[in-house]
């Protein structure tokens, strides 16, 4: 069920409105990390000023550009693991647009699905940011106490947050919020499975920004497969 969802999704990828929400998503996720080093550096500036004083060294006034250069290096070095899953949390917003695409191709026969307010669908982005951000900052740590297994804990931490997101927002669109945990809870390791394969290409350059378009196609199929499955007569 799992790879016959994600070939299906990888043979849509053409699709308009994936390559619509792929932009949106990677545009607002530029836009917010240079908003955020933007705001780092009027911090260090109103923080430091023109010059400050130092014990034994007295006044400089290189201090500001010395922190300005290292928290450059700093954020470059966190978009390097932060630039994907927010770009995941973001492009969640616009998800619907994709497993509706998904439902128009495969699976035409649906009824129309309610829209979600914009304002629960801004809620669910702005939590799924702040636990994905947490989690990968805490896991940082655990990449260097443990760094032969780094890679194995990025899948597996990423997989987790990123299946369970992604087959809530799918399911929530046909039988609404409660009963999409209730799904989610029953079928979570074949969700958290579906989603280290969604999070093992995030180590790929170029490839990692299609995952979330990608994420939420294979989702899409693999909800509408676990509730064909739930309506076949046993027996």
């Amino acid at each position: 069920m799992i790879f016959a969802s994600f070939l299906k999704a990888v043979g849509q990828v053409g699709d308009p409105r994936f390559r619509r929400v792929l932009i949106l998503g990677v545009g607002l996720t530029l836009a917010l990390l240079i908003a955020v080093y933007a705001a780092v550096l009027w911090v260090i500036q109103w923080t430091v000023g023109d010059s400050t004083s130092l014990p034994l060294l007295g006044e400089v006034t290189w201090l500001g550009d010395l922190l300005s250069a290292g928290s450059l290096l700093v954020m470059l070095m966190l978009s390097v693991f932060l630039m994907v899953p927010v770009a995941s949390a973001i492009t969640s917003m616009f998800l619907d647009e994709v497993a509706q695409a998904v439902e128009d191709r495969h699976y035409p026969g649906l009824p129309p699905a309610p829209n979600v307010p914009f304002g629960e669908a801004l809620r669910d982005t702005v939590n799924f940011l702040g636990v994905i951000i947490g989690a990968n900052i805490l896991a940082l740590f655990l990449y260097v106490i443990l760094s032969p297994f780094a890679l194995f804990i990025f899948w597996g931490l990423n997989g987790y947050l990123l299946g369970m997101e992604y087959f809530q927002l799918a399911a929530m669109r046909r039988v609404g919020r409660a009963e999409a945990r209730a799904l989610r809870r029953r079928h979570r390791m074949t969700i958290w499975a579906a989603g280290v394969l969604m999070a093992m290409p995030l180590s790929v350059p170029l490839v990692n920004l299609l995952i979330p378009i990608l994420g939420a196609a294979t989702f899409t199929h693999i909800h509408h497969a676990i509730q064909s499955r739930s309506r076949a007569p046993s027996g």
